[in-house]
């Protein structure tokens, strides 16, 4: 805290390389909860590797235990690896689908602002309209916020996935 103003916790985005067995995520999750972290996203799928999957966990909390929590995870039976990827220069995506009530007057300047931001149409009906888009979280931020001046009636995110560029593992 600086004159009085409590800063805004950044996000840190980790990758981690698990084996694929029943339990992992509820020896993972009590890592973070320990150290007072909050799980923002969590996204889990089968990895390159036979019988191991990749997690992607978005969370906040206190700068100065990430490292420790790192340290943590690393050490549990099930984790390969686990690297924190916040300050890296990797490539990250999120998929979301926002569905906009809306008039056939208002589709044209929808259908606009999705182009902008090269979403696609995936469904489409009298009244809604249906958006696929990939992209940064900030982006998605930027079309939700656009989209949220129309009848938005429903948004699914998918949260954040990242891939370490070139050589470096993820």
């Amino acid at each position: 805290m600086e004159n009085g103003t409590a800063q805004k916790p950044e996000k840190n985005t980790i990758g981690l390389l698990v084996n694929d067995q029943p339990g992992v995520l509820m020896r993972i999750s009590p890592v973070f909860a320990r150290r007072g972290y909050n799980i923002e996203s969590l996204v889990v799928s089968s990895a390159h590797l036979p019988r191991t999957s990749r997690m992607t966990i978005t969370c906040t909390g206190p700068d100065d235990v990430l490292h420790q929590i790192i340290l943590q995870l690393n050490k549990l039976v099930d984790v390969v690896h686990a690297k924190d990827h916040t300050d890296d220069q990797a490539v990250t995506r999120e998929l979301a689908l926002f569905k906009v009530g809306c008039s056939v007057p208002e589709r044209t300047e929808i259908l606009q602002i999705a182009e902008a931001f090269r979403g696609k149409t995936v469904d489409i009906s009298e009244e809604t309209i249906t958006i696929e888009a990939t992209g940064t979280s900030d982006k998605m931020d930027a079309l939700e916020s656009l989209l949220g001046k129309f009848d938005l009636r429903e948004m699914v995110r998918t949260g954040k996935v990242v891939m370490a560029r070139g050589a470096h593992p993820t």
